[in-house]
């Protein structure tokens, strides 16, 4: 399946039906009186958050999305039918904009949760609703309301709990793959990832969800390489690992590039709590650990952690400072298996 993170539609929900202008005619009585029924309500175009999906992908092949209009109101007093609704459904996590890309509609952050894009219109009224002690016969009845048409942006936001940064080749999709069942694509050449990837990480008897995004590369905030496309899909992160590739010459600067990045995206990313760790340190030796874990501890001014993806030294101690930082309410704690109870007659 492929990934789509941002997509246009077009919807417009449908228009009221128009109230009727009827007279009883039965035999035997004289003057019946108005009875014209009111037009049906126009369909709702609403979108509804579910579960199991994580891209936008059906909406590249749909576009537009049009309610169905409400029925015409009819003689002895009969209501038309209201239109059917059109419910999208997207991923948890999907942001609804306006055509100018900026105005956020809603932001839909749970399994289950609606949100009504474009309302129906009222049907409208028969003239039984214009009868009065002067005005015994009107001949008069309200069209329905005509729809709403919009223009809209989805935007999908990733829900996960921890979330992977660093420059390409940092070994970021190697960490993903060695803490989790996710198996993203890996290689020895830059922008292997092109789309974010999600895994399940297990520690200490709590699990999380972790977000390995594309690298970042110096001028990602004006577009260079992939740019800051993905970084949305962080936002939503209690905590960042920032990793640090160990076999570069540069560590302190590729610390900083990435920092700048987070700065010039702006928002609350850049001050999100980070763990910064040392990656690949399989290629080192303990003088060169040593001397690249105090110049990169000198330029983030904080503790800087040591790991190696493909050995896995140092894995579970970066996986628990993560855990550390993500809010206990958003863990997921794994029940001890208890022995079950005798049975009892």
């Amino acid at each position: 399946m492929k990934f789509l993170d941002l997509t246009k539609v077009y919807v417009r929900s449908g228009s009221g039906g128009s109230g009727s202008i009827s007279f009883r005619r039965e035999k035997y009585i004289e003057f019946g009186g108005p009875d014209g029924g009111d037009g049906g309500k126009g369909g709702d175009v609403i979108a509804e958050a579910v579960d199991g999906l994580n891209t936008l992908i059906d909406f590249r092949y749909q576009q537009h999305f049009f309610a169905k209009s409400g029925q015409g109101g009819m003689g002895q007093q009969r209501t038309g039918k209201s239109g059917d609704d059109i419910i999208l459904r997207v991923p948890v996590g999907t942001e609804i904009l306006d055509e100018d890309e900026e105005t956020v509609i809603a932001d839909l952050t749970e399994v289950g949760q609606r949100v009504v894009l474009a309302k129906g219109g009222n049907g409208g009224w028969g003239n039984l609703h214009f009868k009065s002690a002067t005005n015994q016969a009107p001949r008069r009845a309200n069209p329905g309301q005509p729809g709403v048409e919009r223009t809209l942006w989805l935007r999908l936001k990733l829900i996960a709990d921890a979330g992977l940064l660093g420059l390409p080749n940092a070994g970021k999709s190697t960490f993903l793959a060695a803490s989790s069942n996710a198996r993203p694509k890996i290689a020895d050449y830059p922008f292997t990832t092109l789309h974010p990837n999600l895994g399940v990480v297990g520690v200490d008897n709590a699990e999380f969800v972790m977000a390995d995004i594309p690298g970042l590369i110096a001028g990602a905030s004006e577009g260079k390489g992939i740019g800051d496309r993905f970084l949305g899909h962080v936002e939503r992160c209690s905590v960042l690992l920032h990793l640090i590739d160990g076999s570069s010459d540069t560590v302190a600067e590729d610390y900083e590039t990435v920092i700048q990045e987070l700065e010039a995206y702006g928002g609350e990313l850049a001050n999100k709590p980070r763990v910064t760790a040392l990656n690949k340190i399989d290629a080192l030796d303990d003088d060169e650990r040593a001397e690249k874990k105090a110049e990169l501890e000198a330029a983030c001014g904080c503790e800087v952690l040591l790991m190696s993806g493909v050995s896995r030294e140092g894995l579970t101690e970066v996986l628990r400072a993560v855990r550390a930082e993500i809010q206990e309410d958003r863990l997921r704690l794994v029940k001890a298996s208890e022995e079950p109870e005798p049975w009892r007659p």
